[in-house]
């Protein structure tokens, strides 16, 4: 039996090759492979030995050679191909053991040679051996992930061989960790094109976590990320409670993404069922989070509490005392806080979190495809935002403005939000028209957002919604702008002695 080796990664190679030597088997290898078995002390026979050819053009050329591609490719079993080995004195190879150049890792440290860059690190001889093993896996066995080194030398000291059922699963990991190898080059050459959405779009996911099940118990469900990558919810640090859910995790993304983009002050942001229902910014966080809370008590039960401060003892205490979160997140928190939760909040999940990062492209399924947009962000600042009325807002109803707009993006559309002294007192998510929206977000309210600000996703496209706005309370209404009757709307305004702030820009979020 014969094993060919080149890794790049090199953990657990030695042991892998010291246990197919010691079975009797027979070790090819190449360059930095070849001298770590060497310096072992492991037998090994080089590859431009073997194959009679040195390496050449800077060692881009070394294991594509008919002796090596045609051991791996050969079918034992078929008289034409052995006839074919035997004439030009090619060895059948049994196992490839390979794994590849990290693309887009830094270029300096794995070139052989030469100016550096992001194609050196693009491999060829590595993926033709893997694919050409993974290809002939009814012969030969394919090993890419050192974490299978082990399963392999059992395998071989328990029958000698690797057996068919290994060989497929073995193959099956090969073909997806080079599909993935040219997701990640395809990806480098989009980077810098910001003209066009792409004209193919290539994900390659690794299963992370299995959930319990799906959005309900009938549904199967699971956490998957890009290979290769390491997102934020890679480094959360749970510190009670069951596992994430399916919907724990989504629901807490939209929370921890939210809270995030809501600026520098301390800010908090209880979700439920993706959406905010309660949202306050700036000031002591223990108040933060009562004003958070008191917004929709009724709907936070259950939800999800986002922090972007470290929680604090204070704070605590005041939590302890609201209704039960399935999940806290927060960037940390301050000595026996964590104990303090568990001790009256068993039950909750408690999550220390890095900053969420940042996504280029949002995809989505719909039947028989996908639709691909530009990640959601707010590109218009307030120094394009028109006022249209007459009446100038104040600072106090800018400071109101600004937050209730960059929530508003935040909430399902249709979407209405209410803030007053910076603090959401009503919102109203995802009915089918928006002047529901209005009086839900009026009726959660209840007077409490008088002289503040009302923000709406979309236009508003009669003068009932402004009439809406001004009998909830609202001194500003801040709005895209943009329909047929903006002059109607605006003279509504100006009739109820209301400031009104074109934006530009709609942010419906479905």
């Amino acid at each position: 039996m014969r094993a060919f080796l080149s890794v790049c990664d090199k953990s657990g190679v030695v042991e892998l090759a010291s246990g197919l030597a010691d079975a009797g088997w027979d070790l090819l290898s190449s360059g930095g492979t070849a001298a770590v078995l060497r310096d072992a002390g492991v037998e090994v026979t080089d590859t431009e030995t073997y194959t009679g050819y040195p390496a050449i053009l800077g060692h881009r050329v070394m294991t594509l050679h008919p002796k090596i591609h045609g051991g791996i490719l050969a079918d034992p079993e078929s008289p034409e191909h052995r006839a074919d080995m035997a004439a030009h004195d090619i060895g059948m190879i049994d196992l490839v053991v390979a794994n590849l150049y990290p693309f887009g890792s830094d270029p300096s440290t794995f070139a052989h040679g030469g100016t550096a860059g992001a194609m050196d690190l693009v491999d060829i001889g590595g993926p033709a051996m893997i694919r050409a093993a993974a290809k002939n896996h009814a012969h030969v066995a394919v090993v890419v992930d050192p974490g299978d080194y082990a399963r392999v030398l059992d395998a071989v000291r328990a029958d000698g061989r690797i057996g068919a059922g290994l060989r497929r699963t073995l193959a099956r990991k090969a073909f997806a960790t080079t599909a993935a190898y040219d997701a990640a080059v395809v990806d480098w050459f989009d980077r810098d094109d910001d003209e066009e959405l792409p004209e193919t779009y290539h994900l390659a996911l690794e299963k992370v976590d299995t959930n319990r099940y799906g959005e309900n118990p009938h549904q199967r469900g699971a956490r998957y990320r890009r290979i290769g990558t390491t997102p934020w919810m890679d480094r959360i640090e749970q510190h009670s409670g069951l596992a994430l859910s399916y919907l724990n995790l989504f629901d807490a993304d939209a929370a921890w993404r939210c809270v995030h983009d809501l600026g520098d002050e301390p800010a908090v942001v209880v979700v439920k069922h993706a959406n905010p229902c309660g949202v306050a910014v700036g000031g002591d966080l223990a108040d933060v989070y009562q004003r958070a809370y008191d917004c929709d008590s009724r709907s936070a039960f259950g939800g999800i509490v986002a922090f972007n401060r470290p929680v604090d003892t204070a704070t605590v205490e005041r939590m302890v005392a609201a209704a039960q979160a399935d999940v806290v997140i927060a960037p940390g928190y301050d000595d026996g806080v964590v104990d303090a939760l568990i001790g009256r909040r068993k039950n909750t999940r408690i999550l220390t979190a890095p900053a969420p990062t940042a996504e280029r492209f949002e995809l989505r399924q719909i039947s028989g495809g996908y639709l691909l947009q530009d990640a959601h962000g707010f590109v218009a600042t307030r120094d394009s935002w028109r006022v249209v009325t007459e009446r100038q807002p104040t600072d106090e109803e800018w400071a109101d403005a600004e937050l209730a707009w960059r929530l508003v993006g935040w909430v399902k559309s249709n979407a209405i939000v209410l803030v007053k002294d910076r603090t959401a007192w009503g919102i109203g998510a995802g009915q089918q028209n928006r002047v529901e929206s209005g009086i839900l977000a009026a009726t959660k309210a209840d007077g409490r957002a008088v002289g503040g600000a009302c923000a709406s996703d979309a236009f508003y496209p009669f003068a009932d919604g402004i009439e809406a706005a001004a009998d909830a309370g609202a001194a500003i209404i801040v709005q895209p702008g943009g329909a047929m009757r903006d002059d109607e709307n605006i003279a509504k305004a100006d009739e109820l002695g209301v400031a009104m702030v074109f934006t530009g820009e709609r942010h419906f979020l479905h």
